[in-house]
């Protein structure tokens, strides 16, 4: 008698495979990326012109020298308010400005920066042969552009008012009876203001512009000196607006209100028919037990 083999069934369990590498860790830090990327971009694009332009500034120039954007300014115009107590640092922040200007060397004896009681007064003066403005041209040189250019840029930062003179010195306008130092010097000021308003001031911010003549010489033992040829630009303190005539008016109402009512006398003690009415009696078979 045959005897089968038993059979012998072998079940083989199937395994997961493993994890596929890291390939999507890489691709998740992609996308986290792009995602950060494209939320700073819309910030920008929401963002001022100084911030899009102290960005730009920062990286095409980290170190913060650049003499356009990116430079060491206090936050933007909004944030940075020049008073009694902060303009000399605006002093040493224009001078550090203006030595990115080319020929700076050949400019930097005849700018005078000096904080007085109007505000910070920038004084660009004029040699024999003519640093600024061509020899008796309202015309501005192409170094006095330059630095009139920088000045503007960071001046432009600012919500401080601007005025801007002009001043000749004693000698005569030579060129024509109906053009004098009057004239000069209100024109030159007006070409500085202009230039001044296409590289970054603001339509507003010039308050003033005036011309002197040479009716404010800057030597006055010597007022022929080329010297007193110059413009000069006053960065102006903020001033805080004074309360209307209205405001005072209806505070010193409701002052004099005030007082009256503290003054009054107590009331008196009230009268018979002022009394309230008595209580009606209680007997004691009405409390309840």
């Amino acid at each position: 008698m045959s005897v089968k083999a038993p059979i012998i069934v072998i079940k083989k369990k199937a395994r997961h495979g493993g994890h596929h590498g890291g390939a999507w860790k890489v691709a998740y830090a992609d996308f986290v990326t792009a995602m950060m990327a494209l939320f700073i971009v819309l910030w920008l694009l929401n963002s001022s012109k100084q911030v899009q332009e102290a960005v730009g500034g920062y990286f095409k120039d980290p170190t913060g020298t650049s003499k356009r954007v990116g430079s060491d300014m206090v936050g933007a115009g909004e944030n940075f308010v020049i008073n009694k107590d902060n303009m000399a640092k605006l002093k040493e922040q224009l001078q550090k400005a203006i030595r990115e200007v080319p020929n700076f060397d050949k400019l930097k004896n005849h700018i005078d920066m000096t904080v007085t009681n109007e505000g910070l007064r920038i004084e660009l003066m004029e040699s024999a042969k003519g640093t600024f403005y061509d020899i008796g041209s309202p015309n501005l040189n192409s170094d006095g552009r330059d630095i009139v250019v920088v000045l503007a840029q960071e001046l432009g930062k600012l919500p401080n008012k601007l005025a801007i003179e002009g001043h000749t010195d004693a000698k005569a306008y030579s060129q024509g009876r109906n053009y004098s130092n009057w004239e000069l010097s209100s024109d030159r000021a007006n070409a500085a203001r202009r230039l001044m308003q296409l590289n970054g001031i603001g339509e507003n911010q010039v308050t003033q512009v005036r011309g002197f003549a040479d009716q404010r010489l800057r030597k006055l033992d010597a007022p022929l000196d080329p010297s007193n040829r110059r413009i000069s630009l006053i960065v102006q303190y903020l001033v805080k607006p004074e309360p209307d005539d209205a405001s005072v008016g209806e505070a010193a109402a409701a002052v004099a209100a005030n007082n009256a009512t503290s003054a009054k006398p107590p009331d008196e003690k009230p009268s018979d028919q002022q009394k309230p009415a008595a209580l009606p009696a209680v007997t004691p078979t009405s409390l309840p037990h």
